[in-house]
């Protein structure tokens, strides 16, 4: 079952005190990498949200960005903090005396200073609470995005592993003809080169030839190669990284084959394989 790293996936939620939205993008990474950008007042429910992130997720990087908008009536259970409000004032006062043309912050901005608001402990405690709610929702919508787009690989990959079959069995059907074809070759330049043919020798040459040109054991391995993949595909947990180790198994196995190509058959055929192999290897690193 495949799951793709790309995906994004966005949350609200509303409470008495104001409104939380999540939103988290996320993109192809070796490693999982999150990256949050969070008010300061949810900045200690972080270490809970990187668990459940450890928990839901094996790679890519993230984005994960909450918003908050407070309610516009006032709530009761905060408060400013006159000391810090005068310590922020004070400083601001020695700002506009350096810098006098300086511009001065608003309201607003003053009040999102930390620890000019203070919240009483039990609705901080309930901020916290709904903030990691809402990062799960959140995180739960990313996860069936990802499985929507990793499913939609699978047909992609399906067709690309019937085609390395459908190669590999016809370049098996043709070495008997291509040894064939190679030894009226060597008849025939012999006759060329009015050189008396020596039954012997002949079969020495095409030993030679068959065992330069003997790709059954590569031939063997696609096919292992391509069965694993499958059965990788089926799989419930994550696969990218096992599914990258088999491109390059595959793609060793193909230009083997080409290096040992006597004919223009084999050496069209282990190129179509390494084009199929590299549209495979492409959408694997999206996978996680």
């Amino acid at each position: 079952m495949l799951k793709s790293m790309t995906a994004f996936a966005r949350q609200e939620l509303s409470t008495p005190s104001g409104t939380l939205t999540w939103e988290i993008r996320s993109v192809n990474h070796r490693y999982l990498e999150p990256n949050f950008r969070i008010p300061e007042q949810f900045r200690e429910a972080e270490s809970q949200l990187r668990e459940l992130l450890r928990k839901k997720l094996a790679r890519g990087k993230l984005d994960c960005n909450l918003k908050w908008q407070a309610s516009d009536h006032v709530d009761d259970g905060i408060s400013l903090n006159t000391e810090t409000l005068l310590q922020l004032s004070s400083a601001l006062d020695q700002i506009s005396q350096s810098v006098p043309q300086s511009a001065a912050p608003n309201a607003l901005d003053i009040l999102q200073w930390p620890g000019v608001v203070d919240h009483k402990e039990e609705d901080r405690a309930e901020q916290i609470k709904q903030c990691v709610q809402a990062f799960a929702s959140a995180l739960d919508i990313l996860i069936e995005n990802r499985l929507r787009e990793g499913q939609q690989l699978e047909p992609l990959f399906n067709d690309r592993l019937n085609k390395i079959d459908d190669i590999v069995k016809q370049v098996r059907a043709l070495l008997p003809q291509i040894l064939e074809q190679q030894r009226q070759n060597l008849n025939k330049r012999f006759e060329e080169l009015s050189v008396d043919l020596d039954p012997q020798r002949l079969e020495q040459e095409m030993v030679v030839l068959a065992q330069k040109s003997d790709v059954d054991e590569e031939l063997d391995r696609l096919d292992a190669h391509v069965q694993e993949v499958r059965k990788v595909l089926s799989k419930k947990e994550p696969v990218g990284r096992r599914l990258d180790f088999l491109m390059q198994e595959l793609n060793r196995e193909a230009n083997t084959l080409s290096s040992k190509s006597i004919v223009t058959d084999t050496t069209k055929a282990a190129v179509e394989l390494k084009v199929l192999i590299e549209q495979m290897r492409e959408q694997v690193q999206n996978i996680e």
